[in-house]
């Protein structure tokens, strides 16, 4: 699941920044249903990455204190809160921000995915830490938190934040400052993940048969469905519908979506033996292929990104061929990485 996250991810930004205009028609069904999967990219990504946390966090079985992957989480949190950063940082000067416009100070402050994982990492390590002190199941409250962060984000959203909050601040809790991964509701689906990463931790093995895929299904089923009765119950009350905008009706949905197709994967692992190794590879090199196939798109402070040569000027065709080299790229990235790995080894050996 990760490596299909972070794949998605790679050809949903390239095709988005070559594609020209005059090709995003939502009648075209192929246009339409790519613009739709692109939009479950995040949501898939962020699941995912709650699931793989807590899973190796409960594997341990330790005292949170005592459990090694404390450590590695919070320094997992400080990397990503000053990549996320990083990406967007407005000189090249490292220190001189005389030249600096308000658009770049915006986008700097925005958040990114990356602090969002981060600080979903930070969340995750709190509740694990307080469900050993009240004695309580984590699941409990992930899905507590979880549902919190759904059904406070219209709330969270009408506030104006940045009225008496730091714009470095307010970004976090609502898009008002240009921000398009707020804590609310984002963070609701890396609780889930944390659901079903508890889960696998307690039940070793329980993925392997087809019960556990086909509940999968059926929960994600139960959520699409009641997503579109919440949505009419919600035009019946209302006269209106905000789906698409901050219902918390768009977020079961798209969690729905994603227990479907984790049921699919799970279904798959019973009949596969062995997950080949190049996918294995890439689920754990997500951090490097997101942040370097980011940097060869957009750019930097210090470099030029293909944006600059090339942004909105292609075909579908060509757009497609295009992210079809960018993963070949990063997957010839990761092959790198741990062929380089490899050789050290055997010289320091």
């Amino acid at each position: 699941m990760r490596a299909f996250a972070v794949l998605m991810m790679v050809q949903g930004h390239t095709i988005d920044m070559l594609l020209a205009n005059q090709f995003r028609d939502n009648n075209s069904f192929i246009y339409y249903s790519w613009n739709f999967m692109r939009g479950m990219t995040a949501p898939i990504f962020l699941f995912t990455a709650g699931t793989v946390f807590t899973y190796l966090f409960v594997l341990q079985n330790k005292k949170a204190t005592d459990n090694p992957r404390l450590r590695k989480g919070l320094k997992r949190f400080l990397l990503l809160v000053f990549l996320g950063y990083l990406l967007h940082y407005p000189t090249a000067k490292i220190i001189d921000f005389s030249s600096v416009t308000a658009e770049q100070w915006k986008a700097f402050f925005a958040v990114d995915v990356l602090q969002l994982i981060g600080f979903g990492i930070l969340f995750l390590i709190a509740l694990l830490y307080l469900s050993e002190k009240i004695k309580i199941k984590p699941s409990y409250l992930f899905l507590t938190f979880g549902l919190l962060f759904i059904y406070l984000n219209p709330v969270v959203q009408s506030i104006e934040w940045k009225s008496f909050l730091p714009v470095q601040i307010a970004g976090y809790f609502y898009s008002g400052t240009g921000s398009n991964f707020p804590l609310f509701p984002w963070c609701s689906y890396l609780f889930f993940g944390g659901i079903l990463g508890y889960h696998l931790a307690a039940h070793t093995g329980g993925h392997k048969k087809p019960k556990f895929g086909i509940s999968l299904f059926l929960i994600g089923a139960a959520l699409i469905i009641s997503a579109f009765a919440g949505d009419r119950m919600e035009i019946i009350i209302n006269g209106t519908s905000d789906f698409w905008g901050d219902s918390p009706n768009l977020i079961l949905y798209r969690l729905g979506i994603v227990l479907i197709l984790n049921s699919i994967f799970c279904l798959i692992a019973v009949k596969v033996e062995k997950i080949p190794n190049l996918i294995i590879l890439i689920g754990r090199h997500t951090l490097s292929i997101y942040f370097v196939h980011l940097i060869i798109l957009y750019g930097s402070a210090w470099s030029l990104g293909v944006s600059y040569f090339m942004a909105d000027s292609l075909d579908m065709w060509k757009s497609i061929g295009s992210a079809l080299i960018m993963i070949l790229l990063m997957i010839g990235m990761v092959i790198s990485i741990r062929m380089i790995k490899f050789k050290t080894k055997v010289i320091t050996s």
